[in-house]
């Protein structure tokens, strides 16, 4: 199609020789409104997408499995959506994706204002930033201090991962697989990083991922999602907010 998406599909090996599969959409920025979409009812998002002809979209921010309500902030349209506020006063340092009709951008959550003009969703941690990897050892937005709000400390270990990325000219939209033994060993945050780098990316932030990794394309689930390790079949996950990319006009 003439609309200057391009798709990416890569094996990439890793240090200890197990390998993972990357898939990347690339949108070109100039004409790409990126949108935040709310779930008050929690929706597969490939299943959301085919019911609602949305042919390019990623997860979003994280979410609270009961009641189903986002973990941190989300705004549509300068109004925010009800959700649980990160613990221990990490809030305005927790990354978040912000889209107005200037564009699109990642950083910490107060570098957008209160209220935040358009849309933005909160997530994080911040990967990439002027095209360094910033994301370490330390925990500047309180991921382990605060994984009780999560399963477990999602920056530990290879997982199934999804990323936003942007270049000068591009957004990238990123997952890979995971939970497959000897097939896919998924990425550690770091890992993660690195990949948006050699993709292009100058800045980058992860999304919501493991099980709820999912990743549209041209109205097609890309990725194979695995909530559980080895599980019989993927299936992608109910989820509360996604990111969606539209052509500008």
């Amino acid at each position: 199609m003439n609309d200057g998406i391009a798709y990416d599909l890569a094996r990439r090996p890793l240090a200890d020789g197990t390998h993972t599969t990357i898939y990347a959409t690339r949108h070109p920025r100039a004409a790409t409104r990126v949108r935040a979409v709310h779930f008050p009812e929690p929706r597969r998002l490939d299943v959301w997408c085919a019911a609602h002809g949305v042919p390019e979209a990623i997860i979003g921010g994280f979410f609270l499995r009961d009641p189903f309500r986002p973990l941190g902030e989300l705004w549509r349209d300068g109004t925010a959506v009800k959700h649980e506020t990160v613990a221990g006063g990490y809030a305005s340092r927790r990354a978040a994706v912000h889209a107005d009709g200037a564009g699109v951008a990642v950083g910490p959550r107060d570098a957008f204002g209160d209220p935040p003009p358009g849309d933005l969703v909160q997530a994080g941690p911040l990967l990439v930033a002027g095209g360094e990897i910033v994301f370490g050892a330390a925990d500047p937005e309180g991921f382990s201090a605060t994984a009780g709000q999560f399963d477990s400390d999602i920056t530990v270990g290879r997982h199934p991962r999804a990323a936003l990325g942007l270049s000068d000219d591009e957004i990238l939209a990123v997952a890979c697989d995971g939970r497959r033994s000897g097939v896919d060993a998924g990425l550690t945050m770091a890992e993660l990083a690195q990949a948006l780098v050699d993709l292009g990316a100058r800045e980058a932030i992860n999304l919501d991922g493991g099980g709820s990794t999912t990743l549209v394309h041209r109205g097609h689930l890309l990725n194979r999602p695995y909530s559980d390790q080895d599980q019989p079949a993927p299936e992608s996950r109910p989820i509360v907010s996604a990111l969606v990319f539209e052509r500008r006009g």
